[in-house]
């Protein structure tokens, strides 16, 4: 028995080498830590943890890099942010080359003629993150703009919110979208003086104008998209994901996906909650098959605060385009149906993650979440507002006695703060948009998130957004909103671990958790905050096995593979099928 507890203890590897950042507040350091079964049996100094070193213990060298927990995705769609490495790269620097029409132009031409065999397959072509806030000409593209590209083939462009997109004649034809046509609930169609839709479609108009296009296709296609999503999110230094209104189909992709050996993270799932109620109870659960489990409920009241379609509770400030006076966007559902997806939350004590950007949204769910909580009391389920962008100082205080977890978007402040600021709440507002220094002061926890495909699963923009909320133009939006450095990481790490009910697990670096690291180019809480962005994930390690590592990685040198580098037709023809399931499931 003896020998027997000796074995016991042997660590399988021991990491050293670098700094440690435990975000533990009660031992925020360490030179070394041991695992032993994909879990941490001992931290502290490098003597110490070398008191577990046998023949067999795998010396990791850290040399020099900083280890850090895994991050945890506060909310993202892991599935859909294959979109992004499986589509024409239509974002504006700093992640792709698009400032005006003519260069969104030009990408389209050029993915379509390095994919011409697969396009003619599948006869669509896709494109993904255009913004008409930093396009030259500060407005969306039109179907004669993707006309020009081709009207024998369809083409869909989403917008990075995934709230609005474009369709050029050919694709609206096919969705049977004209003059006559109404605006669907949710939803607008925009349109030309003459009364012909101008191809801008908006919320509910987008989702159901891609169904007769994107239909009908078999599931490998969701699973490529869950494979590509999924190693995306551990380049950036993810080893829990989280798939945002996702869908039973979504779900049983990644099971696949994972039974396959190829996913190589944690997916907390939430299936949305007007669509697959019947899927969510039989599924929910807390403990994970494989890398995958289904963790609640996902709802959304509204829309895009920078495409002006999230529900505010006045006029947006100086919106772009045709509103009428006293525009202040619009919900996606009604009250009747926000009330009754909570209600079956709370008396199903399933968590529930609810989507609500503008005021008047919160103000909805706010609502719902008294009543709820009034009739079924507290079943601890830990409910989250997703976004919540634009937020009154009062609607914070009311979450805080709902006993609402916030994950917040200050990535916001980075990619659309100057738009914010100059077009959707004007200048004194957006000083207080993702208002992470209002949650501290009531010293509430928060999460941190980028909403991928919204915009890259980058850990380090979140981070630098987070210290410092420098906007595109080099402004300030909001001094007293920020935080400092440990408090970001906080929010990327043990604060998300606890918002998916799995902070004895995940979350910080402690004897018996998960051997989930990350490992950068520096520690971030050395350097100047100025430059946070500038830092690199060197490394992901996944229950003590490295998953990502910058060196070796086939793709490095591109945030995003591109999809000639698939010589295979069948190969690139199963990536357009991932695609258009993708876009499809939206609207699910």
């Amino acid at each position: 028995m003896p020998g027997l507890a000796c074995a016991q203890e042997i660590a399988d590897t021991i990491y050293s080498g670098g700094p440690i950042l435990t975000i533990d507040d009660s031992s925020p350091t360490a030179e070394a830590v041991a695992v032993k079964d994909g879990r941490i049996v001992a931290i502290g100094s490098l003597a110490d943890v070398n008191a577990r070193k046998g023949e067999q213990t795998r010396m990791f060298d850290l040399e020099g890099r900083a280890m850090l927990p895994g991050f945890v995705d506060s909310h993202g769609h892991v599935v859909l942010g294959g979109i992004q490495a499986l589509s024409a790269n239509l974002l504006a620097p700093p992640d792709g080359e698009v400032t005006d029409i003519a260069s969104l132009q030009a990408s389209l031409r050029s993915w379509l003629e390095a994919n011409r065999a697969a396009v003619e397959k599948v006869n669509v072509i896709i494109g993904f993150g255009y913004d008409n806030a930093q396009l030259a000409e500060l407005r969306h593209p039109t179907r004669q703009d993707l006309d020009a590209v081709s009207t024998d083939i369809p083409i869909v462009i989403v917008h990075q919110s995934a709230h609005l997109g474009v369709a050029n004649s050919k694709a609206l034809e096919m969705a049977g979208i004209n003059a006559a046509s109404e605006n669907p609930a949710g939803g607008v169609i925009r349109r030309d003086a003459d009364g012909e839709p101008n191809g801008v479609l908006e919320e509910y108009a987008f989702f159901r104008t891609l169904v007769p296009l994107l239909s009908g296709l078999g599931p490998e296609g969701i699973q490529t998209f869950a494979k590509a999503g999924a190693e995306l999110w551990a380049r950036f230094g993810y080893t829990t994901a989280q798939d945002g209104r996702s869908s039973g189909g979504f779900v049983e992709a990644l099971k696949v996906v994972d039974s396959r050996g190829d996913l190589p993270i944690d997916v907390v799932a939430f299936p949305d909650v007007l669509e697959s109620r019947d899927y969510i109870k039989d599924h929910v659960s807390k403990k994970y098959t494989g890398h995958v489990r289904v963790g609640g409920c996902k709802l959304t009241i509204d829309g895009s605060p920078q495409g002006f379609t999230a529900l505010r509770d006045r006029p947006y400030y100086d919106p772009v385009g045709s509103y009428p006076p006293g525009y202040a966007g619009y919900a996606a559902v009604t009250a009747e149906q926000v009330q009754d997806a909570v209600n079956w939350c709370y008396g199903n004590g399933m968590q529930i993650l609810t989507h609500a950007n503008g005021e008047g949204a919160s103000d909805m769910l706010i609502a719902a979440l008294g009543a709820a909580q009034e009739k079924y009391g507290d079943p601890g389920n830990r409910p989250v507002l997703v976004h919540g962008q634009f937020l009154r100082e009062d609607q914070v205080d009311s979450y805080k006695r709902l006993g609402v977890f916030m994950s917040l978007f200050p990535m916001h402040t980075f990619y659309w703060g100057d738009w914010h600021r100059d077009h959707t709440v004007g200048p004194v507002n957006a000083e207080n948009i993702s208002p992470t220094g209002w949650v501290r002061e009531r010293d509430m926890m928060f999460g941190s998130h980028h909403d991928a495909p919204v915009a890259f699963p980058d850990s380090m923009r979140i981070l630098s957004a987070t210290v410092t909320r420098r906007t595109r133009s080099g402004d300030i939006l909001g001094p007293s909103q920020r935080v400092d450095v440990m408090t970001a990481l906080k929010a990327m790490t043990i604060w998300p671990a606890w918002q998916h009910f799995e902070e004895k697990d995940k979350g910080s670096i402690e004897v018996g958790k998960i051997a989930d690291f990350v490992l950068l180019s520096a520690d971030p809480t050395s350097v100047d905050p100025e430059t946070l962005a500038d830092l690199k994930v060197l490394a992901t390690i996944k229950d003590d096995k490295v998953v990502y590592d910058a060196e070796t990685d086939a793709r490095r040198g591109s945030l995003v593979p591109t999809v000639p580098m698939l010589g295979d037709p069948e190969a690139a023809h199963e990536i357009m099928h991932a695609m258009r399931d993708g876009l499809d499931a939206i609207q699910r």
